[in-house]
């Protein structure tokens, strides 16, 4: 299939539906008692909703989604794209004000939402325009159930013929760390030509055979929206998991050959890997010690003796097999994006045998801008770009991106949009530079950069990601905008709050940062910053701003 001759992405689904076998399993969500659908029944359930929905619809209508992962999300995006709205999806854990926010900022026309629980989100804000709704399951207001639309026998199978690449897909709300979220606008030609960038990475991984994705990330997220049409060019089987707390038996279940996900889960993953190879002693623990290094040295295209083959061998055999074992044994790769994954945690992974390929991207790109490949990982980078798009650096170091992917614009907002795309150039407030090879490597985030008394700029976030490779501390914010010296708020369990322990290990970890990145004084607290509590967005990253505030005091005590 020739994605640059496709003219929307329910072009593509169509187009590729036809390709294979009706049969072929397809969704899955792995709840107990749900059944697998096939490509022919998602084809017909599409068809159906498509019908039900240009009922109630205007071209260009907004259509909210507000649902878990599940097969009829994705059922629900694609009709109502085929109908001629906008798919306008929104996390389930946001704010009562985020969802105020966003009703009135885009009014749609038609919400679907899946479950009493979400509709009580959002049924203070629900506006006159709305013309009705649909619901997954029964809520406790006049809707029309999905299991009754599905069941009607009148309908037609039409495909819209009137979208073009230029048409708008999605508007997808940005996370918002810092004020109300924007409304990104992307195009069907933006997130096709994603899908075709992505082909680099994934044709070899894949190698002609029908891949499996376990989904977990929020279809909502930008990254994972697109993850679903890069699945259905592929005719890749999907699961939905269950819950973030039952990922690893799910992808047992699953046995997933591909996995996107956000820093974070790699940076957890790494602590409990790394949590088992350390109780380990004797043999066991040299074998570890071993596997480590050597990938490490594989991973950098080092050379190995004879002798370190035959060691590196044994430890495919005996550690790595069975590390790949615990995450269903067919993984090809994990993909990183989202947020700067660490360092020292993508090399630990890719030399215990669980590839990780580091991207970057921005939801104004649709998302994705460059990813490292298969077999020619540079670790400290995010990749080549995409073929799909253009990479530049400014005088200031920022990294501008121009393509079919960046955005048509935020929603309703000219100013914002004018201040961020100029000449066609989208100015991501992201620091990088390319390297001899053509890789991006980001260095910094352009409004997160602290300013220390001296005039030295200090990235936060780095020091954050080293601080939290050790598994007592769950969770960091550093502080020192105009100050003298670093401070920081550093989360730890209840049975951990003992300062001469968190001291030793913050003494050791200083050894490894320059003088100006050191921690002088820190404050131990147990609560975390979750997206329950306002202090993380959706896509995890930290709200600094609100963090700051509520901190504030006890953060300027670190400096009398």
């Amino acid at each position: 299939m020739k994605l640059s001759e496709i003219n929307s992405l329910v072009e593509l689904y169509f187009k590729k539906s036809s390709e294979v076998d009706g049969k072929k399993p397809f969704l899955k969500w792995l709840k107990p008692n749900k059944p697998t659908y096939s490509w022919a029944e998602i084809t017909e359930k599409i068809f159906k909703l498509s019908y039900k929905i240009k009922l109630f619809i205007n071209e260009g209508d907004r259509c909210l989604i507000l649902s878990e992962n599940r097969p009829y999300w994705l059922i629900s995006d694609l009709a109502i794209m085929n109908a001629g709205g906008i798919s306008v999806p929104i996390f389930t854990t946001y704010s009562p004000n985020d969802y105020e926010y966003i009703l009135n900022d885009c009014r749609p026309s038609l919400i679907i939402v899946s479950n009493e629980s979400q509709f009580q989100k959002i049924k203070n804000f629900v506006n006159p325009e709305v013309k009705k709704i649909i619901s997954f399951d029964k809520i406790k207001t006049e809707s029309l159930l999905i299991s009754d639309i599905l069941n009607e026998e009148k309908f037609e199978k039409k495909i819209n013929k009137n979208l073009k690449r230029n048409t708008p897909a999605c508007i997808i709300y940005t996370s918002g760390t810092s004020g109300n979220p924007k409304g990104v606008v992307l195009s069907h030609g933006g997130i096709l030509a994603n899908c075709e960038g992505a082909q680099d990475i994934l044709d070899p991984l894949i190698k002609n055979k029908s891949p499996v994705f376990l989904t977990w990330l929020p279809l909502s997220h930008s990254y994972e929206h697109a993850v679903q049409f890069i699945q259905i060019l592929l005719g890749a089987k999907v699961f939905y998991a269950e819950s973030l707390e039952k990922l690893i038996s799910n992808m047992s279940q699953a046995k997933p050959t591909i996995m996107t996900a956000v820093p974070r889960f790699y940076q957890n993953l790494y602590n409990k890997i790394n949590a088992n190879f350390n109780k380990q002693s004797g043999f066991k623990k040299t074998l570890i010690n071993k596997t480590i290094m050597l990938g490490k040295k594989v991973l950098k295209k080092e050379n190995l003796k004879l002798h370190e083959k035959i060691t590196n061998f044994l430890c495919q055999i005996l550690v790595r097999k069975k590390v790949q074992k615990q995450f269903g044994g067919n993984l090809q790769a994990f993909v990183s994006g989202g947020g700067a994954l660490d360092k020292n945690v993508g090399e630990f992974l890719n030399a215990v045998g669980l590839p990780t390929l580091q991207g970057y991207g921005l939801t104004e790109t649709s998302p994705v801008v460059s990813c490292n490949l298969p077999g020619n990982i540079k670790i400290e980078t995010v990749g080549p770009p995409f073929k799909t798009n253009k990479v530049k650096i400014a005088d200031d170091g920022e990294i501008l991106v121009k393509g079919e992917n960046v955005m048509l614009g935020y929603w309703k907002k000219e100013k914002e949009t004018i201040e961020i795309l100029k000449d066609g150039w989208l100015h991501t407030g992201d620091i990088g530079e390319i390297d001899s090879n053509g890789f991006l490597k980001i260095t910094d985030r352009k409004k997160d950069i602290i300013v220390n008394h001296g005039g030295d700029n200090i990235s936060p976030s780095k020091i954050e990601n080293f601080l939290c490779n050790n598994e007592k501390i769950k969770q960091c914010l550093v502080f020192g905008d105009k100050k003298n010296y670093l401070v920081a708020l550093i989360v730890v369990d209840e049975k951990d709050k003992n300062d001469s322990t968190i001291r030793s290990i913050l003494e050791n970890l200083n050894k490894n940062l320059s003088i100006i990145e050191k921690i002088k004084k820190f404050k131990l607290i147990v609560d975390e910053f979750t997206i329950e509590n306002g202090f993380m967005t959706p896509t995890l990253k930290l709200k600094r701003k609100k963090i700051i505030e509520k901190y504030k005091q006890d953060l300027e005590k670190l400096y009398s």
